[in-house]
């Protein structure tokens, strides 16, 4: 059944006009991974290695999130990687609210139908936009300041928990950022 209500999600992507970055597409990046996972990845947009494959995180930040992945003794196949947009931002650009607000429903269905114990922001996008979703506005703060963190829902999906993470690509640009998403990881194993 789960597996029959993702893919109804990835048949109305792939025509989804709900934003202008339909006109750019290669492929949607709907998401990847095991349909009942304990723990569910959130990052912003596809890059152009994603929109080209269709899979989320296959890049430089795919392969760092795979490093981070192994220190919890985790597998991709393990977990659920999904986006807040399915589509690519020109040049890699920031996500516009407007595009996000459009793409929610795809993530808040997938969500649902995987119903994760925890889910992962990766980066500040994702981290202000769900936070705000599951009521923790008053606990936002620069990811800098609440990474690796571990927040309560306290509206949508009541009992879920969210971990504030830097996006893996944070490292691809300042390898000393590494041993922090280590070590922020490290959180994880109370979730397996």
């Amino acid at each position: 059944m789960r597996d029959k209500k993702l893919e109804k999600i990835k048949d109305e992507v792939l025509v989804c006009q709900k934003c202008t970055l339909y006109k750019d597409r290669i492929y949607p990046v709907i998401g990847e991974g095991n349909h009942r996972a304990k723990i569910m990845f959130v990052g912003e947009a596809p890059g152009l290695n994603e929109s080209k494959t269709g899979r989320p995180f296959c890049g430089a930040s795919g392969k760092i999130l795979n490093e981070l992945l192994d220190s919890v003794n985790l597998k991709r196949e393990d977990v659920y990687i999904s986006n807040l947009l399915k589509d690519r931002p020109p040049k890699n650009r920031d996500p516009k609210i407007e595009e996000i607000n459009a793409c929610f429903g795809y993530l808040e269905r997938q969500i649902k139908i995987i119903n994760p114990k925890v889910i992962c922001t990766l980066g500040r996008y994702s981290m202000q936009f769900l936070m705000q979703q599951f009521g923790l506005e008053k606990e936002i703060q620069p990811i800098g300041r609440i990474h690796g963190q571990v927040f309560q829902s306290k509206q949508l999906f009541k009992g879920l928990e969210i971990v504030s993470l830097y996006h893996p690509a944070v490292a691809v640009y300042n390898a000393n950022m590494k041993s922090v998403l280590i070590k922020d990881f490290q959180v994880l194993k109370n979730f397996k």
